[in-house]
Order: structure tokens, then sequence, then C-alpha cells
């Protein structure tokens, strides 16, 4: 039996088929997991979240934000339905609401004791340790997973507040954790999300933000952590830390990871998943 990771999705649904023949998945014995991003932007989104879900055990997927982006235009924030989304076919379908239910029940974060590898599909800030992203993750969860889901989806979006603090409350509090876990790159030394930083990695010392997982002094620095989100970066790896997402819908390649022996497997995409508009 071996584990995989794979990096962003996104609706890339051949690809995935493809990288899983690579690796000769063994649908009974496997395990597979996702950083998030099942959905979006891609051609075939519906036929990936039907993918995961009939894998039932077998599959270990967080939470990304265009799942997160899904769930909320399906539950009444159609305003935030954008252009080049490619939503609809799951919307559409005769099983959307099963697959949007078991959507709205997958984590924010996935650590497991044996592999000592947590899974998220982001960042996290410098002043969670393991612990502490835990706690946060579960906030979350109960809330998403409970009666006030559409509330919470209804005040999922915006950047602030930037910084976190244990006296945080209510939905700034549920929208910060939230945003670490599926949005956030960069961050300055004292832990202020700098959210609109999208490019590749600054190299500059003198650049107040840099990416979460270089700062040194960040409680969270002894723990193995896989994540996606950030296409710009590609594949990265430093002493603890794995960066997936190699931008297989704008391209570049759909990478996965072997927990057992931290091979790396990867397919060139080929340009066959671009979105006409770029973002």
């Amino acid at each position: 039996m071996s584990t995989y990771v794979v990096g962003d999705i996104q609706g890339c649904y051949t690809e995935l088929q493809n990288l899983l023949k690579l690796v000769n998945f063994n649908f009974s014995q496997d395990i597979l997991w996702c950083t998030g991003d099942l959905v979006n932007r891609g051609p075939n989104s519906l036929e990936v979240l039907r993918f995961f879900k009939e894998l039932k055990e077998r599959a270990i997927v967080v939470l990304g934000n265009h799942d997160l982006h899904l769930l909320a235009v399906a539950h009444g924030n159609i305003e935030y339905h954008k252009p080049q989304d490619t939503l609809t076919p799951i919307l559409e379908a005769e099983d959307s609401e099963e697959l949007l239910e078991w959507l709205r029940h997958r984590p924010f974060l996935h650590h497991d004791v044996d592999f000592e590898f947590t899974l998220i599909h982001a960042g996290l800030p410098p002043q969670w340790d393991l612990w502490q992203a835990r706690q946060c993750a579960a906030e979350v969860e109960t809330v998403l997973r409970g009666k006030q889901y559409r509330e919470y989806l209804a005040n999922l979006y915006g950047n602030e507040p930037n910084k976190w603090s244990n006296e945080l409350t209510g939905w700034d509090r549920l929208r910060f954790i939230t945003n670490c876990f599926t949005r956030l790159r960069c961050c300055d030394a004292f832990g202020k999300l700098a959210l609109k930083e999208k490019g590749p990695p600054s190299f500059d010392k003198n650049d107040k933000n840099q990416p979460w997982f270089w700062w040194p002094h960040r409680a969270n620095r002894n723990q193995q952590i896989i994540f996606g989100h950030w296409a710009a970066l590609g594949y990265y790896t430093d002493k603890e830390i794995y960066a997936i997402d190699t931008g297989c819908l704008w391209g570049g390649a759909l990478t996965a990871l072997r927990l057992e022996d931290k091979q790396i497997f990867s397919i060139s995409c080929a340009g066959s998943c671009v979105p006409s508009i770029q973002w």
C-alpha cells in the first residue's frame, strides 16, 4: 500500500487520471491525498469532485479557496460567481446536493501521526504551532459543518483582519483562520498576512513580505507540511516543507508526492487545462 499526495487539480480530470496511471495507483490498496482546489477554472470539475467522493475512505482532501468558493456560490452568494468560473456543471448536476454536502465536510487540515505529515492547502501564520493550527481548523470545520454554514459562507470573503490574535472573535476570527488555510502565501515577520501576493517569492531579504515558511522563528518550523495553492512557486522543498502545486491548470504539470519514500512524480499538462482568462 502506498500513499500519494497530489497538488491542486482544479478540474483537470484527464491529467489526474494520467498521473494515477503513471504511479500505478492501486484503487483497492493505495491512498490518495489532495492539497485542495479540486474544482474551478479547469474543464472537468464535476468529474474530479465525483471521483474523489467515490474513493470514500481511500481519499483525504483538505479544502482550498476554490472549493470554498464553490460552496459559497452554491449556497446563495451568487454575486461572487465570476465569468471565468467553471462551476455551472456542478451546480446543475443531478447529484449536486450530495457532492456539495460531501465537500462541506472536508477538513482544513489533516495530520497523520504515522507519517508525521501535515496536509493543508495554503499556509500557517508564524504564531501557530501544530496544536494551535489543529484547534483553529476544528473551529472553522465545526461551523462549516453546522447549522450556521450559510452565514459563515456569506462572511467568507475579505482580507481583514490580517494579523492573528487570540482575542479575535466571531466572523473576523473565522475569516482570518480560513484565509490562512486557503489563501496565505506571504506574511511579514510579525505574521501580518499579505494576501495580495500571488507571484513568485521574492529573494530580496529587504522585502518585508516573505513566504510564510521562510520565517525562521515560526512556531510550526519543525513540522513536515505539504501544501499547494502557489503555482508560481512550483515544486519546492526545504527541510520539512513540500510545496506541490506545479500549475497544471496553467499548462505546467500535475505532481504527486509518495509519502513512503518522498519520491516525486509529475506529468506535463501541455496547456490542455489552460482557461481563456488568466487570474
